[in-house]
């Protein structure tokens, strides 16, 4: 059997890294950069004067330490890489015209996905590769051996010399006393100059904008300063200040999201990226941040208006932390959770804006206009977050918990909280594992989790007390051969932030628990908390699951959670109902349990189950499933369909707060779903302002709660209804 390479970007160096091609699919996340020199020559791969656009001629040439020599080998399954440059890291080496011909020409072009920009990258030994074109099976080769700067790389057919074998040495691209954080995080200094920070922005966006379903991930980080640019965020994107408050860092131009990728201006997919932890100055007043799920909006100062939508549709998102000047304009939002923060004013309302501790949040008149309005949470914990100190040493803040809260965490200086040194974090990097993970946690360990896709052998124990394990980039992990991702004991102030868990192909009966069944310990004083967790069950590959996060621990905290059934994917093989299959999206066991901003939606039946007593949710977004096949095939007993939010008959007490459940059965428009939220009859379980539609004529919901409220109307119109009992 062939062997091929593994580039661990955590290794130092990469001879004898060689792994079988399974194993090199598996462990297909972005990787390191490289010098690559031929053999025959002692030059390098080199992009022609730095080139960045399609048809750059990739020669070699005398090796100099710029970008245009670094490129990165990114898996694309079955042993073969793309490989991208430095200087624009969306393109990739590309055999000119699709040739399989002798003397085919290599350039970069835009990587699209073809045979002719995929190569396997052989093992010689010593240190040495060749490397052969997925297309041709020919390799590249320096024509004539010769050792001239500029001579344009070719494809030939493979025979063993000098002049098609090279070598691959690992970039240090470590800023000076920065942590190694790996390939996929990127960090600006306010001494670099404008044009070169835009560069690298526009390249990582340019790779991201349509990137829904892709491997790669990105962290941008600012230091504490001030910068001229345009941030346009796209998939799989968190851009990050390092300073302790948003203000420290300042972006004049604008940190944005677009939905032009997606005609007319449609919001509704853009989901997986974030902003934290800045201030902006917007060009003309007026920013941009439109959304859906999985989009987060923290501790972020804006001078002047927000608005929350492009033009065309867009289905809810999230804002927490955050002190915007102006007016904050929801446009088309159908709904929206916004949680301490403080707003100028706030303009728009469709179905369901929830407002919880906002300075600023319009009165409670739901339904008409329909606002939730609670003045203050009455428990809450804000994310922990990277930053960098006055001696230049990066730590992560931790902060306290806090009750009764409302407006940000920083209007009065530094929030309540504790700084930890990152010494005290295991950084991982794309190529860590299971165990390597684990090892750390039971070394007394909290992990720094980088951008990139970890598929996981066995589920990630975190055992002690306080644990902090925060994600970058909405970094992602896989558990494979169907382990659970994540088990959290049931010990108190465990934080897990900043992470997607996505389903692997063999189902998982969990895919994260906290706490084990039965767990009865009182953690008030500090709760595990979790922020910005979110979980996938297709869309990417055929993901199974049947419970995606279980609840058993008391006091549990949940601070914005999309937990997604996918209904699309770029390829339909990995979406259907009896394809990326899912029973229960929220199994809360625990008392006392608070969520607030839960976006959960189509899974296959009761999406939300509440067992515990003294639950609240502030904000419950849902939509059913779309492929449902049948009404016989979606009945719970003698019932007609599942609820989206069920509270268990034992339950005694339980509040919820803007609640809102949609339909859309578009494989077959004449399924009928009893009821959206099911709760037994107890005056102490109480919900307030909810909402049902029916998206169209696909379908309908025919009461909001139990046997009360109104059945959809056709057109997409809500039923409203008040309060419940």
């Amino acid at each position: 059997m062939k062997r091929v390479m593994t580039l661990l970007a955590a290794a130092s160096v990469l001879v004898g890294s060689t792994v079988t091609a399974t194993s090199a699919q598996a462990a297909g996340t972005p990787d390191g950069w490289y010098t690559v020199a031929a053999a025959n020559s002692g030059k390098c791969v080199d992009a022609r004067a730095a080139g960045t656009g399609n048809g750059t001629v990739v020669q070699q040439y005398s090796c100099n330490q710029t970008a245009s020599q670094q490129w990165q080998f990114q898996s694309t399954g079955d042993g073969y890489f793309r490989v991208n440059a430095r200087t624009n890291p969306a393109a990739a080496w590309d055999v000119s015209n699709v040739s399989t011909a002798d003397g085919g020409l290599v350039q970069l072009w835009t990587y699209g996905g073809g045979a002719n920009q995929q190569w396997q990258a052989v093992d010689e030994g010593n240190g040495r590769y060749h490397l052969v074109s997925r297309n041709s099976g020919k390799c590249l080769d320096v024509p004539g051996a010769s050792a001239a700067d500029s001579v344009q790389l070719q494809q030939y057919a493979c025979n063993g010399t000098a002049a098609q074998s090279f070598t691959l040495n690992p970039v240090n691209t470590t800023q000076p006393g920065q942590p190694d954080f790996g390939p996929n995080v990127v960090v600006f200094d306010p001494s670099m100059s404008s044009s070169t920070i835009q560069s690298r922005l526009n390249s990582i966006f340019s790779q991201q904008e349509r990137n829904q379903f892709g491997s790669q991930r990105y962290a941008v980080m600012f230091k504490p300063g001030t910068y001229a640019n345009d941030v346009n965020v796209g998939f799989y994107t968190q851009v990050l200040g390092l300073g302790l408050s948003p203000d420290a860092v300042t972006i004049n131009g604008a940190v944005h999201v677009e939905a032009d990728w997606f005609p007319p201006q449609n919001a509704t997919q853009n989901f997986w990226r974030g902003a934290e932890n800045l201030s902006v100055n917007p060009n003309g007043g007026a920013d941009r941040w439109a959304v859906s799920q999985a989009a987060p909006y923290r501790r972020m100062h804006v001078r002047g208006d927000l608005q929350l939508d492009d033009g065309g549709w867009a289905s809810g998102g999230w804002i927490s932390d955050s002190k915007i000047d102006g007016q904050v304009r929801s446009g088309s939002q159908q709904q929206w959770i916004s949680r301490n923060s403080q707003f100028g004013s706030w303009n728009g309302s469709n179905w369901n804006m929830v407002f919880a501790g906002v300075q600023g949040a319009p009165a409670n008149t739901f339904p008409s206009p329909p606002y939730t309005t609670v003045g203050q949470t009455p428990v809450v914990r804000e994310k922990p977050f990277l930053y960098i100190d006055g001696a230049g040493n990066y730590q992560v803040f931790v902060p306290s918990v806090k009750t009764n809260a409302s407006g940000t965490s920083w209007a009065n200086g530094t929030a309540p909280g504790t700084s930890l040194p990152i010494d005290q974090f295991y950084i991982a990097k794309p190529g860590a594992t299971a165990a390597d993970l684990n090892a750390a946690l039971a070394a007394g360990k909290n992990l720094l989790v980088t951008p990139g896709v970890y598929h996981l052998n066995q589920a990630l124990h975190v055992t002690r007390p306080d644990t902090v394990v925060l994600g970058l980039g909405i970094a992602t992990l896989v558990p494979d051969g169907g382990v659970t991702a994540m088990n959290v004991d049931d010990v108190d102030g465990v934080k897990v932030a900043g992470l997607l868990i996505d389903a692997g192909t063999t189902n998982s009966n969990t895919l994260m628990q906290v706490g084990a069944a039965g767990s009865t310990a009182n953690h008030a004083a500090n709760p595990t908390s979790l922020h910005d967790v979110f979980f996938r069950i297709g869309g990417s590959a055929v993901g199974k699951a049947t419970n995606s996060l279980v609840v058993n621990s008391n006091n549990v905290i949940g601070d914005h959670m999309w937990i997604w059934r996918a209904d699309h994917a770029d390829n339909n093989n990995y979406v259907g109902w009896t394809t990326n299959t899912a029973d229960n999206g929220l199994t809360v066991n625990g008392n006392n349990v608070t969520m607030y901003g839960l976006f959960v939606e189509h899974y296959q039946k009761t999406q939300v189950v509440w067992n515990g007593n003294g639950g609240r949710t502030y904000f419950f977004q849902n939509e059913m499933p779309y492929d449902v096949p049948n009404q016989a095939g979606w009945m719970n007993g003698s019932t007609q369909g599942y609820s989206a939010y069920k509270v268990g008959p034992n339950v005694t007490s339980h509040e919820a707060w803007g609640l809102g459940s949609y339909c859309f059965f578009s494989t077959s428009p004449s399924v009928v779903s009893a009821h959206a939220f099911e709760a037994p009859n107890n005056p102490n379980v109480r919900f307030h302002d909810m909402v049902t539609v029916s998206l169209g004529t696909q379908g309908r919901i025919n009461h909001v709660i139990n046997n009360t409220g109104d059945i959809t109307p056709d057109g997409t119109r809500p039923s409203n209804l008040v309060s419940y009992p």
